[in-house]
């Protein structure tokens, strides 16, 4: 068969470990999951009272226009219905992009190390890749800038930045969109909007109109806690949702995951209650890992990139041993680091144990 030749030189995204799998390797009763950056305090229980009263016609296709999420979603940020964009979460919207606007002879810039389904679905699209480094784990908006030239259709910023969790400070956004050719298309993902405190992160849908070249990628798989449904949306202006539409799937969010939406959407005591939660343990966890002298970065999201003595791939394996799987920072571009979801707090204090315990084990010169 003669598929691309790019496929026989790229791997398949590797998820994290899965609970069942690590009970068995390891013979444990009890994993934690810290991997993934999912929300540990699950889902709105709206969402439970009007799944198991609603009566969802499984034989029918879904809504192929996503109507009653795309108005709920649309209300819920004061833009038109006609500047969404649905998905089956953000990665299909990235696919999407890049089907639409990268080819062999274009290139693309990002950041390194960041989201890294940018670059796979560049790769497979045949477009060339400038990856410029982050500047303590942030993005080099200015080496982007110098970057781009006149075979540039797509930029990538990921704010906050998976995996580091720093934020592009709203001033330098717009200064960088000011700067930034009109004819190329900056992707702003902000799968952890939602997280950001104060007035850090730019609200750029305020400003949409003036930006013809700006797509804006959300999500329902963080802090609504709806991974497991995979709904993301993009909002852009008109013209530009028009064109990704013809490269949508008809059908590609299904009615089980549309209704589920809708309701998380609305409740905004649940997002209150899970972001404070989550910045009183992270906090907690920061003046943890200060008193044993890890570094980590400033993060304003729901998980924390952690520089480790050992390597990151060694403390992982020693965390799963004691029931925690996080994530290596091998295997996400950073080497000795590993990411760390924050959890509920009595998880959290579970971890901060085994972690201070290992750091004594290495201090006195002992193997873990």
């Amino acid at each position: 068969m003669r598929n691309k030749q790019v496929l026989e030189e790229m791997t398949p995204y590797k998820p994290g470990k899965q609970i069942d799998e690590v009970k068995k390797e390891y013979g444990l009763s009890r994993i934690v999951k810290l991997a993934s950056n999912e929300n540990p305090y699950g889902h709105s229980e709206h969402v439970d009272t009007y799944l198991a009263q609603a009566a969802i016609g499984y034989h029918f296709y879904p809504d192929g226009y996503t109507s009653e999420l795309r108005k709920t979603v649309a209300k819920k940020w004061n833009v038109s219905e006609s500047q969404l964009l649905f998905g089956n979460g953000t990665d299909e919207i990235i696919q999407m992009i890049s089907r639409a606007f990268l080819y062999p002879g274009v290139n693309t810039v990002m950041a390194t190390p960041t989201f890294p389904q940018y670059k796979h679905g560049a790769q497979i699209e045949g477009a060339e890749v400038e990856e410029i480094p982050l500047i303590n784990g942030a993005h080099d908006l200015d080496g982007i800038l110098e970057a781009i030239d006149d075979k540039t259709n797509i930029v990538w910023l990921c704010s906050p930045n998976n995996p580091t969790g720093c934020v592009i400070p709203r001033d330098d956004f717009y200064a960088f969109m000011d700067k930034c050719p009109s004819d190329v298309l900056v992707v702003l993902d902000e799968a952890y909007f939602e997280y950001v405190s104060g007035d850090v992160q730019p609200n750029v849908l305020d400003y949409l109109d003036n930006y013809d070249n700006l797509i804006v990628l959300r999500t329902f798989s963080k802090v609504y806690g709806l991974a497991g449904l995979r709904v993301g949306y993009g909002i852009a202006n008109e013209p530009l949702i028009r064109r990704l539409d013809v490269v949508r799937g008809p059908f590609n969010t299904s009615s089980l995951a549309q209704k589920a939406a809708s309701v998380a959407i609305g409740d905004d005591r649940f997002v209150e209650q899970s972001v404070s939660r989550n910045h009183a343990v992270k906090q907690s966890f920061e003046q943890f890992l200060d008193s044993i002298d890890w570094h980590y970065f400033e993060s304003h999201t729901n998980f924390l990139l952690i520089s480790t003595p050992v390597s990151g791939e060694r403390t992982f394996r020693h965390l799963l041993e004691n029931g925690f799987i996080v994530r290596a920072g091998e295997g996400i571009g950073v080497p000795n680091t590993i990411r760390v979801t924050i959890g509920n707090e009595a998880d959290m204090e579970q971890l901060k144990e085994i972690l201070h315990q290992m750091h004594l084990k290495l201090e006195k010169g002992q193997s873990l």
